[in-house]
């Protein structure tokens, strides 16, 4: 049953001298409700004083709606404010922008949160989630969100970091279907060189699986020059006998077909990922925070930082820096009962994907690999909490070096490492 209270009326029909009638103009808030086909927007004059809905369609009646907040604020102030609920909402900030009006940001878990205290009932729909990001913007639990035009530089940045993690994501889809084909029909392979072997996968591209690679009369020959020095002549030999005496299903001409096309699929993938690192190497390099930044986790992943999270300058200590990232700890504990202590895994998972990725790089450099041995240990092999600990650390470190200008030093972060826990 829809409650009179948040039923909407069309923007269109809205008259805005009528709403505006007797009112107290000093101070307005808005809140905004996103979706992909339609907005809802309430306005709050006050203190349990709320607007009925405007339904606004995305995006046939933005600049309509724009207006009428713009007569609002001729008269007064307007605080418009919405979630960051992906990128449906674009538009109308540039509509907003259009008449002098900038949006303010609130945090989707806080508008979540607050949806029982706001009027006693945990339920959630367009109406009242409106209401309560109005009622959020009002108590100051919003921030500045303009939508600013990014330079040429920044567009390419942003774009060759998306088209660098597509492809490793897929890259990693691929490999996890090869492997389980390899494991079926060829399971000796696996054995004498690692699945991400350049020269395994040019084997599968070229003969399909082993059968094809143990008839080639040329097949030793090929195959040693496609390891060359990576590859020792044994490793090669030792290749090839498997190929021929695999104790692997035998497979079919379309099984041959399959395992060649998901095997050239992961070479055009890494084709890809090397193309888009050059190219990110020669714009990062043209930043000088990115270039520092760089020097502790490697510049294209000091380019996905800059993407997702912004300047580090614009942070005011490393903790809110790492909290953008999803790496502060959170715990839930109750009575006797504690908790574990858990990252909030909050923001952009595509920096934590690739700050794991640099520091499984750190792990393998003394002396923090043997303290990441020594965590792994005292887990019972647990490591993962142990890699956690070090790209906590290093998310500290990238906000010296990027938003402090300090120079990174290397034992400055290991001496934070040495001697602590994960946390």
């Amino acid at each position: 049953m829809r409650s009179k209270a948040y039923r909407t009326v069309d923007v269109n029909r809205v008259d805005i001298d009528d709403v505006i009638r007797e009112r107290s103009l000093s101070l307005v808030h808005v809140g905004c409700d996103i979706g992909k086909d339609k907005i809802v927007a309430v306005l709050r004059w006050g203190p349990g004083d709320f607007a009925r809905p405007w339904r606004i369609a995305n995006t046939a009646d933005l600049q309509r709606a724009a207006q009428l907040l713009g007569e609002v604020a001729r008269r007064g102030r307007v605080v418009v404010a919405m979630e960051p609920t992906g990128t449906y909402g674009d538009a109308w900030r540039q509509a907003l922008q259009g008449v002098g009006l900038e949006a303010q940001r609130v945090s989707p878990k806080q508008a979540s949160d607050y949806a029982e205290v706001f009027d006693g009932v945990p339920s959630q729909h367009d109406g009242k989630d409106a209401a309560v990001v109005a009622e959020l913007a009002a108590q100051g639990k919003c921030w500045p969100w303009p939508l600013v035009a990014p330079s040429v530089l920044e567009q390419e940045l942003g774009y060759q970091v998306d088209w660098m993690d597509g492809q490793r994501r897929q890259m990693m889809q691929w490999y996890g279907r090869v492997e389980a084909l390899v494991s079926r029909h060829w399971p000796e392979a696996t054995r004498i060189v690692p699945l991400s072997s350049g020269t395994l996968l040019q084997c599968l591209a070229t003969y399909g699986g082993p059968q094809g690679l143990a008839a080639a009369a040329d097949g030793l020959a090929r195959v040693c020059a496609w390891g060359r020095q990576r590859l020792a002549v044994s490793q090669a030999e030792a290749l090839v006998a498997s190929a021929a005496a695999t104790l692997g299903v035998v497979m079919g001409p379309w099984d041959e077909e399959r395992l060649r096309r998901f095997a050239q699929e992961i070479q055009g993938c890494r084709r890809e990922l090397a193309q888009s690192s050059r190219r990110l190497q020669e714009l990062g390099s043209q930043q000088a925070v990115i270039a520092r930044m760089g020097a502790v986790v490697g510049v294209a992943t000091a380019c996905v930082l800059w993407v997702e999270l912004g300047d580090p300058r614009s942070y005011h200590c490393g903790a809110a820096y790492r909290k953008a990232m999803g790496l502060n700890l959170t715990e839930r504990s109750s009575g006797k009962w504690e908790g574990k202590l858990r990252i909030s895994k909050r923001g952009s998972s595509k920096v934590r994907r690739w700050l794991y990725l640099s520091a499984l790089r750190w792990v393998r450099q003394e002396p923090v690999r043997s303290w990441y041995q020594h965590q792994v240990a005292a887990r019972r092999g647990e490591g993962k909490p142990a890699l956690i600990g070090v790209m906590r650390k290093l998310a500290l470190a990238l906000y010296q070096v990027g938003g402090r200008g300090e120079v990174f030093n290397s034992e400055f972060l290991y001496g934070q490492l040495i001697g602590t826990s994960c946390g």
